[in-house]
Parts: C-alpha cells; structure tokens; sequence
C-alpha cells in the first residue's frame, strides 16, 4: 500500500533542486498509496580531492518525515537551509529514489519511514512496498552478526542484508556487481515486495526488483529537439550513449506527465540503470546466474489532464462527475449491433457457457460491484453464481473446482487478498477472468481472460467511477455469455438500450449534487446512519454504506431488507436516519411495505424512488425523498449509487475531513 518512486538522469545535466522537485512531485502523485509518512534521498556533494572516503560515490542526503507529503516539504526545505546544501548544484548523472508509506509495521515515524538504511554511512538505501513475511528471522540472523535495527519496520532487514553481503564479498576479496548484492538479498527474502535500491558504493546507480507488488520503468530520450523522446522497446536503452531520464513508479499515474512509454516490471525480474544502459535480468532461486531477457515497451493511454483536479476541489469530487464520461469509455466499442464484443473474452466464451459455477471474488467496494452484478449474471447465463470475499475464501479453503468459473474483480489489480485468492483459483484448475481498472496489473497478467474497465485513472481512495464502470462491466459479461440463448434476447435488447443511454441519465442524477449537500448538513451531527435495500440495490446499500463509513468516518450500515424484522428494527426510533432504497424493480412493492413499518415506528426516514413515485411509496410529511431517473432494473444501481457518493462526499467536507485521503486507509491494499 506504500508508493515508490526514482529518478535517475543520465548525461542530462540537472540541478539538485530539479531532482529534488522530480522526486517529490512524483510522491505526491502517488500520495492516495499511503500518506502516514514519506522520505527522500538524494546525492550530497562529492568529498574533497585527497580526503579519505568510505564509498567510491558522494554521500546521501536522506530527508523522512512523518505525515503527508507536504510535512516533508517543508522539512526537506528546512534542513537543506540548516545544512546549507545547494541545490543550484548541476549534476550529469544523479540516482534519487523516494517513498510513500501506509503503516503496517511500526507506527508512522521518521525512523519507520523509507529509506531504510543499512546503518551509519548509509551504504545502502532501501525503499519497499509490501511486505517481507519472514523478516524476523533475517532479523534475528543480522543481529548475531553485529547489526543494530532502528525501526520497527519489516523493511529494515534489507538494506542491512544488503550490506551483509556486500562485506561478506568485500572480506574475501571479492568484486561484486550491484545487481550481484541484490540478487543475493532476494535468495533470502519471502513475502511480496516491490524494491528500489541505491547505495554510495556502486554511484549513479539503481537496481529494482519485484514479486508481487507492481513496479513501473520508463525511459525517455532528451534532446534539444525533442524533450522527451521515448523509447520503443528496452533493448534500444543499451545501444546508445544520449542523454536519458529514467524513472520507477508504483502507478502509472506518476509518470504519465514524463512519456507514454513504459515497462511494467515482471515478478522477479531485476532492473539495472547503468552508465546509460538497462540490463533486465530474471532471477530463479534455484539457479546461481540469472538469464539477460529483452522485453518491449507499452504505450499509456492516459492524459496528464486524468490526474489533475481541474476546476474541482477534490479528487473524489472530481471522479463523481466524471461518472457520464467514465461510462462511456468503459462502453466504447464493446456494444455494436444489439450485442455486446468483449475481445477479452472471446476465446473463452465456449468454456464460459459450459461451466457449472460463476464464482465473484473480491474485497470492499469490488466485492459490492460484482454483488450488484449477481442477479443478472444469473437471469442472463442461467449459471448460479457465488459470492466470496477473497480473503474468507482463503481463510475456509473454500472449494473450488475445475469446471468453475472464477471472477476477480479488483480496481487495481493489486490487491493482495484478491490475487493469494487468484493463485488459489489457480491451483484448483479453475477458469480465472480478471476485471480490472489497471493495464498491466498482476491481475491482468495472470488471469486467463478479463475485461480492462476503462474508468480512467481513480485518485480518489474511496472508489466513485470505477464502481460503476465494473457494474457496467460485469453487466456485458453477461449478455455476452447469454447472447447464445433465444429465450433472454428481448430482456438482452432492453439492457442493451438501457446501457447505450445510461451515460446521459447519470449526468441528469448528477443535478442532485445540492439536494444532497442540504441532506448532508441535517446528518452532520448525527452518529449513525443505515441503508436498507433488496434485490438490485442489496448491494447499493452496501456501498453507499462504505462509502459513508470511509470517508464521512460516520458508523453506517448497508443491510438487507428482508431481515429488517430480524433485528435491525430494535434500533429505530425518531433520531437514527434511516435510507430506503426503493426505486421501481420486482421488490418495489416489498420496500413499500418496509416504509410502512419504519413509518410505524417514527423512523426517520429518507427515501430514494423513482422520479414520479413520490405518492406510490406513500411517505409521510417528515420523510426526505430522493428522486432518481428510472432505468433498466438491472442497470438501476448504477443510477441509485451516485446520490449516496455525493451524500459521503458533502458529509465529509461538512464535517471537516480529507476527503480523498481519509484516515488509516489507501487506495491500493497490497498487505494481507
């Protein structure tokens, strides 16, 4: 859940305040990652001629702080005039790599902050996402070897294996490469982790690793002409010595300002930039030298304008809006003549229709979308479908067998519980299709088949468009597997209809943005608030539930409302506000019958129907209505989930707080 980021400029004269500046811009893109603390380091001038130096580079800078990326602006600024460092000094080739952190191990500090050093000297530098799961042992190992560790991290064990090797080597007089040091930490390292190294023994240098966590490399050709010519494929970086920038990433999104080239590192590859050069090894544990592989660039289809607020003043703000747009692209070229073309999945649609099972597998707002999308997947396919939280089915063992279909909906592609559970799927022989929002993902590359979502890049930690876009998603899934079946092609034309004018009803919903920041302002001081739905909207109620829950820090609760007398209803009286969902679909007449009974008990209630049925569902002068435009049943949770966004997004402003970082959570959870 960490964000990592390096820059390295390659006979392309930079100053010290513009690496710096490359550095944290590239945090801050990379911020909804995690923002409990962050650190930077960079190269402090070379030694005097003639004084006696420990490393054969210039000393580190290293620059941690707790808090968001702004608190280490400011420090960063403050001890560089303290220390009197000048960042008008020009460098030709200067390695920098900094790093964003969500807490899992020790809480957020300076000393738990990345870079994790090897100790005095900092000989080596580490910056990390992920987690190393057998780092106490290493630990324990380190220290009867002298070391002393003074974090709490898992991360810690690094760098100082790193050094370990490296004087293991040193002693016995021998040379070892940079790459050689890491692929000698990686033997020993367990877990998933992504890995940028720099050490003042190997100057100019940087050597990434993977397994598991997502890593980005690009390139670009500098010159008078062309700022920043791009590469075509790797093997070009080794076959000429002009001026280049590279870059790593943990996301795309901070790097789409630099080129639209870019290399999504494979699990267990290392990347090593030198004198110029990109040499891309793949290590195998079982092997002592690893094999050279040549790999090609891909182009990203994105625009700097994605990651920019624009006229709005929140990123969530903004992804909410941008629903209309975000649909659309999501439909682009998938619906033509009354059917739907999922290229995705077109080898695999015989499998598909053959199997016994749809499994749903995800976590959070994911596992919600592919619960909205269960009804019609099941009426369209006729094939039961299943619901599984990844990190439950894991827990059970649940069984899977080969003749399922197992469905993976993640909005990064990164989520850790999602993909252990993919491996699972994996083993058992299953059908595994990925439905995903992030070209090139591990998700992506591991599922047999899947569908990319084509939300646009999401800022936001707490999910808005993409939500919607993997309802839309699942939706055509299903009337590509039923497209075969005679009986559903009248219900399959109607969704069809539905979905080519479905952008245009959620830009109408979007004109309720006031009414709902006027519902926010009578909620402000309340401390609970539930959601009820049924059917279709079971799972609307879920999500605006979360999505109140994330970023409003309001206890809310998203509930059946079937089981409304089994429970719930001991909690209502005239002061807990109370949602029902009850828009026009094959429960409408069960959720008038919920409002009757709430009624009955001075609940306070607000109501979302559809436009028009105000006197259908029959409330009482107390009760707050939302009305929403009516669409396909099917579709209607898509229509009903933007009221509710907006609903979170003006309680949190109201209440005062950060909307699109909110606390202790990150937008992609890469731990278990």
């Amino acid at each position: 859940m960490c964000g990592i980021f390096a820059y390295l400029n390659y006979c392309a004269p930079r100053d010290r305040r513009y690496v710096l500046e490359v550095l944290l811009n590239g945090l801050r893109r990379l911020e909804y990652r995690g923002y409990d603390s962050s650190g930077i380091a960079l190269d402090a001038d070379l030694p005097p001629p003639g004084s006696v130096a420990a490393y054969a580079g210039a000393p580190p800078l290293v620059f941690c702080q707790e808090g968001k990326i702004d608190n280490l602006v400011r420090s960063v600024y403050s001890e560089v005039d303290e220390k009197c460092v000048n960042l008008d000094a020009t460098f030709s080739v200067h390695a920098g790599i900094a790093h964003t952190r969500w807490a899992t191990h020790g809480v957020p500090a300076p000393m738990n902050s990345h870079p994790q050093s090897s100790g005095a000297g900092d000989e080596f530098l580490v910056v990390h996402n992920g987690i190393i799961t057998n780092y106490e042992i290493l630990k324990e190992t380190l220290v009867r070897h002298g070391f002393t560790f003074e974090s709490d991290t898992d991360t810690e064990v690094i760098p100082k294996l790193a050094k370990f090797v490296f004087d293991q080597a040193r002693d016995g007089e021998g040379d070892m490469t940079f790459s050689q040091v890491v692929m000698e930490v990686m033997r020993q390292l367990e877990g998933a982790y992504a890995l940028i190294f720099k050490s003042p023994h190997y100057p100019n240098e940087l050597i990434a690793c993977k397994r598991g966590s997502t890593l980005i490399l690009v390139v670009n050709e500098v010159s008078d002409q062309n700022r920043a010519k791009s590469f075509q494929n790797v093997k070009s970086l080794t076959t000429n010595g002009n001026p280049k920038e590279f870059f790593f990433s943990s996301d795309l999104c901070a790097i789409v300002e630099h080129t639209k080239n870019y290399l999504a590192i494979e699990d267990n590859e290392i990347i090593h930039i030198k004198d110029g050069s990109v040499s891309i090894l793949r290590f195998d544990k079982e092997k002592e030298k690893p094999a050279s592989v040549q790999r090609a660039l891909s182009v990203l289809e994105m625009e700097v304008e994605q990651i920019k607020k624009g006229s709005y003043d929140h990123f969530m703000q903004k992804e909410i809006h941008e629903q209309p747009h975000s649909l659309t692209t999501t439909m682009r070229g998938r619906l033509k003549d009354s059917g739907v073309v999922l290229g995705g999945l077109k080898e695999h649609l015989k499998t598909l229709r053959r199997n016994r099972r749809v499994i749903f597998i995800g976590c959070g707002t994911s596992y919600n979308a592919a619960l909205a999308a269960r009804p019609f997947v099941e009426e369209l396919t006729g094939i039961p479908v299943t619901m599984e939280v990844a990190s439950d089915l894991l827990d059970r063992q649940g069984p899977i067998y080969r003749e399922d279909t197992a469905v993976f909906v993640s909005q990064s592609g990164e989520t850790a519980d999602t993909l252990l559970a993919l491996e699972y799927a994996l083993e058992k022989g299953a059908l595994c299709v990925g439905v995903t929002n992030t070209v090139g993902s591990t998700l992506s590359r591991k599922t047999h088949c899947g569908i990319h979502i084509n939300a646009g890049c999401e800022i936001g930690v707490a999910s808005t468009k993409a939500y919607t876009s993997q309802i839309v998603v699942m939706a055509m899934i299903a009337l590509a597997i039923g497209s075969d079946q005679l009986s559903t092609q009248p219900r399959r034309e109607s969704i069809i209809t539905g979905l080519s004018s479905l952008p245009s009803h959620v830009s109408e919903v979007l004109k309720l943005d006031a009414e709902m920041k006027d519902l926010a302002s009578s909620l402000i001081d309340s401390e609970s608030l539930l959601v009820f739905g049924r059917g279709y909207n079971y799972a609307t109620a879920l999500e605006g539930a979360l999505k109140v829950k994330e970023v409003a820090l309001m206890h809310s609760e998203g509930m059946l409302a079937g089981e409304m007398k089994h429970g719930p209803l001991a909690l209502v009286d005239e002061n807990l506000p109370i949602i029902v969902i009850a828009t026009r679909d094959s429960c409408f007449s069960k959720q008038k019958s919920v409002i009757q009974q709430l009624l009955s008990r001075k609940g306070r209630l607000i109501i979302m129907c559809s436009e028009g049925d105000i006197s259908a569902v029959g409330p009482s002068a107390s009760c707050r209505v939302i009305q929403v435009p009516e669409v396909a049943d099917c579709l209607q949770p898509v229509i009903n989930i933007i009221p509710l966004q907006l609903l979170a997004y003006h309680l949190t402003v109201l209440r005062g707080f950060d909307v699109d970082q909110p606390r202790n959570l990150a937008k992609s959870v890469t731990t278990q």
